[in-house]
């Protein structure tokens, strides 16, 4: 129960945050996925020279 109320505070929020301020939502976003991709990079350079 108490999972699923806050799943759905976590949408309500985001949903509130993106209509409010795009710009800085747009800002987060980016940076989250350049973030993931920065991650990524790392894993498959990993990867690389684990097998090379």
């Amino acid at each position: 129960m108490v999972k699923k109320v806050l799943t759905w505070g976590g949408i309500a929020f985001l949903i509130f945050f993106i209509a409010y301020n795009p710009s800085s939502a747009a800002d987060v976003f980016q940076s989250l996925g350049s973030t993931v991709a920065d991650v990524a990079t790392g894993f498959g350079e990993f990867f690389t020279d684990l097998i090379a």
